[in-house]
């Protein structure tokens, strides 16, 4: 894998912390009735509101941000990609695997990018624990 790669896929997740993680401890409420947002709702369906519980999926995710901004900033530290990497992969996988055995409450289309979009923080996550090859082309 190469940096490019690296800092694609740290970008991908930094951001979704940073969206996911800002609306849910600063606006809990609202993030319960609309995320994630774009005219879709996908967490009345798996029980009722809880300032509590939300704030703190949004403190956790706000710490996977700042996790994720450090390790940008040093992209070709190894370890701390991998460690990034696998802390994302963890969470990732866990939160997957909830959604996977719940899709049932949901319409078709809703089904397909809850799967469609976990597995690819799945994927992301799991990229980072390739290391860079030295002396590849495209490690800038």
């Amino acid at each position: 894998m190469n940096t490019k790669i690296r800092y694609a896929n740290l970008g991908f997740l930094a951001v979704t912390a940073l969206y996911t993680g800002a609306w849910a401890y600063f606006s809990p409420k609202e993030w319960h009735a609309s995320f994630p947002g774009f005219g879709l709702s996908w967490l009345p369906q798996l029980g009722p509101y809880n300032e509590h519980l939300a704030k703190d999926a949004g403190a956790m995710f706000l710490a996977l941000a700042i996790l994720t901004a450090i390790t940008l900033g040093s992209v070709r530290n190894t370890r701390l990609v991998q460690t990034t990497g696998a802390v994302w992969l963890v969470f990732n996988v866990l939160h997957l695997s909830y959604h996977m055995q719940h899709l049932g409450m949901y319409g078709t289309r809703d089904q397909v990018l809850n799967v469609v979009l976990l597995t690819a923080l799945v994927l992301s996550s799991a990229l980072l624990l390739v290391p860079v090859l030295p002396g590849r082309r495209g490690d800038t």
